[in-house]
């Protein structure tokens, strides 16, 4: 079969994979239409094949992070001390005062919130990205929805303390898979109010999956087998699509950072960005607070000095159980993906750290082509694996790291599983924690909720052990229904971002629920003619 003209012959191609040890992905070459050998000419001609084959060494060099580079970590370990520390629970009175500061800071249009959305939804179910997901609330809105509202409320808030008009850039990165469905749904929804000029999508890098050996695997006999490179590509991705230079252009000055799928994250947060300008750091960690030795979420503390994120499964049961005087984890600084970066330590991460970043190896199942039969491969146990880097990867560069600890029924309520698999962080949970968040809300702004017979439902308080400084308890445990369910609820982003200016719609108020208050209004959703 010939090639299509214009498409690098066999025989180039090959030599410059065989130089490297890969030339068995043109094993099936003969056998591929000119369309075929088009698209994997392609996608080879853009591939380095000896910083892949580096990568690989360097990687199983360290074993992936864990095994004997995880050895005497224990040891080595230190909690975040208290004055590199901010609380939204333990510093109440400073709150302002930093909430203050960063809406300075965003009215003077020195502020971005940048998205990592390269996750697909498949865990959930859905053959589409996750901030495309609808979780079922009573206003349908999706993930990407809630946080442009958020911007938005942010900017207004913003104007009417300063009187100067600003915006907030919002950045969004997408994975190969997601690109395009994630920039059609924007268009369809005309960017949810923001200006199209102030959403600017950009593409993370992708890496192939690899065999044990570090032979690259096929997908197909014309496709390589493709992965995104975690969400530590974003400083790789910055620099190849010009971001940082952008925030520059734009006079951006501090970045906010978040992952999609937390339906509670407090978009460009005032108080965070506050925080970090006032203790002058150059990137900041948002952590909640780890209460169980045992759950399953790294902790941001210090390795022989250096800040980092260790991972639970590096954590010995003994380290992990360890408490202070307060009784208090000793390492409970849980990380949420959740961080603040100044611009100019992002252009130095780019332009001098972002090359000394190790990628970690995740031992994966890869549907793959056998190079000797040709068949499709169905693996049952892990058969290879997949590169990638964390975006908490470049705390140990920063020269002032601060750590803000926010109360989780406030702030995180990951989605991460399909309803159907009856775990957590699923559409029920990030439905019900938004919903009695906004219950909260309406509390402290003087309403009240009544059943079907007019009688008050009565409001449970948070849990604090008579400590100001307790850990409130999980609020979907003591804010619930008759049914044992959580008050159905919902405020839109637009009429509050954090649970303020509510007193004029709710103030000695009583309300049926599901409740919805937004721009058009108060919606008592009554069922049955009641």
């Amino acid at each position: 079969m010939e090639a299509a003209e214009g498409e690098p012959a066999p025989a180039a191609l090959g030599q410059r994979l065989a130089a490297g040890g890969q030339g068995h992905v043109l094993r099936f070459w003969p056998e591929l239409g000119g369309a075929a050998r088009r698209a994997l000419a392609a996608e080879l001609r853009d591939m380095d094949v000896a910083e892949i084959n580096r990568f690989f060494r360097r990687a199983r060099g360290d074993g992936g992070g864990g095994g004997a580079a995880a050895a005497g970590l224990d040891a080595r370990m230190e909690p975040v001390p208290r004055d590199v520390l901010g609380s939204a629970s333990r510093d109440r009175g400073l709150l302002p005062r930093w909430e203050s500061r960063g809406l300075a800071e965003i009215a003077g249009s020195r502020v971005t919130a940048l998205l990592l959305a390269g996750g697909q939804g498949t865990r959930l179910g859905v053959p589409y990205p996750k901030g495309m997901c609808d979780v079922g609330l009573p206003s349908r809105k999706t993930l990407f929805h809630l946080q442009a509202e958020r911007l938005r409320r942010l900017q207004q808030l913003a104007e009417e303390q300063h009187g100067t008009p600003c915006h907030i850039p919002w950045y969004i990165m997408t994975s190969g898979r997601t690109m395009e469905s994630t920039k059609e749904f924007f268009l369809k929804h005309h960017y949810f109010g923001l200006k199209k000029e102030n959403v600017i999508f950009f593409q993370q890098g992708m890496l192939p999956a690899l065999g044990f050996d570090g032979k690259i695997l096929l997908e197909e006999k014309g496709k390589i087998a493709m992965a995104p490179d975690g969400n530590g590509g974003l400083y790789r991705a910055l620099g190849v699509h010009g971001i940082v230079d952008d925030m520059e252009r734009r006079g951006v000055q501090s970045v906010h950072v978040y992952c999609v799928d937390n339906i509670l994250v407090k978009v460009a947060d005032p108080r965070f960005i506050g925080f970090c300008l006032e203790k002058g750091a150059d990137c900041g960690a948002k952590v909640v607070e780890k209460t169980n030795p045992t759950e399953p979420v790294g902790v941001v503390c210090r390795v022989d000095g250096v800040y980092q994120v260790v991972e639970y499964s590096e954590i010995s049961l003994a380290t992990a159980q360890k408490r202070g005087p307060d009784g208090r984890l000793l390492f409970n600084a849980g990380n949420i993906a959740n961080h603040y970066f100044t611009t100019a330590f992002l252009k130095d991460v780019v332009n001098t750290y972002e090359p000394r970043l190790q990628h970690h190896v995740a031992e994966k199942k890869i549907p793959h082509v056998d190079i000797t039969t040709g068949q499709l491969i169905q693996p049952e146990k892990p058969n290879g694996i997949k590169m990638e880097k964390f975006v908490f990867d470049i705390f140990q560069f920063s020269k002032k790291f601060v750590v803000y600890e926010v109360l989780r029924e406030d702030e995180f309520s990951p989605l991460k599983n399909a309803d159907s698999q009856n775990g957590k962080d699923n559409p029920t949970t990030a439905r019900h924690a938004l919903m009695s968040l906004h219950h909260c809300w309406v509390l402290n702004a003087g309403g009240h909720f009544v059943d079907e017979n007019g009688t008050r439902i009565p409001a449970i308080p948070r849990v604090t052990n008579g400590r100001s400084d307790a850990t409130p308890a999980d609020v979907n445990d003591n804010l619930k229904d008759a049914n044992d369910l959580p008050i159905q609820c919902e405020i839109s982003p637009l009429i509050s971002y954090g649970g303020e200016g509510l007193e004029k719609y709710v103030k000695d108020r009583e309300f049926r629920t599901p409740l919805i208050i937004d721009e058009d209004g108060i919606h008592e959703l009554v069922k049955n003619g009641m």
